[in-house]
């Protein structure tokens, strides 16, 4: 059982953080290859980066001390300090998304009419999968990967709280 939950951590810390890397260059070839998007130039681009880039990185550090305190105490309990640290986390988290809905309403202001549509609309798509990401991590559990966790939202028709959400309550 040890060997299954160590690998599903080792799994998906390395999967937040390949994801934090796989981005930067991702975002550099689109902005690259559409220029007529022009992603760099809107504010709201890089705030949804940001955010996103941010969260995962809050991601890969909870599930990498989850693994290592496995590893290394042999328990699957959050660290007190992870913990309270992804608290304060969460508030700046919260800032940094209305401060994005701001940087919103700026570029459409400042760049009206001859807005890039199409470069908002990518960062609106980032926007939304940062949120997504934000509630996955902090409230609700929306990612279903494994076949345990299909059956149970198949059985129950509930989504999961959080890993994270359920260590807030249990340090109170």
């Amino acid at each position: 059982m040890k060997s299954i939950l160590e690998s599903r951590l080792k799994y998906l810390f390395k999967g937040e953080r390949f994801a934090i890397i796989l981005f930067i260059p991702l975002s550099f070839l689109i902005n690259y290859t559409y220029p007529d998007l022009q992603l760099y130039s809107l504010l709201s681009f890089w705030i949804s980066f940001f955010l996103l880039e941010f969260i995962l990185i809050q991601g890969t550090y909870y599930w990498h001390s989850k693994w290592k305190c496995l590893i290394t105490e042999n328990k699957s309990i959050t660290p007190i300090k992870t913990v309270r640290l992804l608290g304060k986390l969460k508030t700046i988290n919260v800032g940094i998304i209305i401060f994005s809905i701001i940087l919103f309403v700026i570029d459409v202001l400042v760049n009206y009419p001859s807005l890039p549509i199409r470069g908002l609309l990518i960062s609106g798509f980032i926007f939304i999968f940062a949120i997504l990401e934000f509630i996955n991590y902090f409230y609700i559990q929306l990612s279903y990967d494994n076949l345990s966790d299909i059956r149970y939202l198949i059985k129950t028709k509930k989504f999961k709280r959080s890993c994270l959400s359920k260590d807030f309550k249990r340090i109170g």
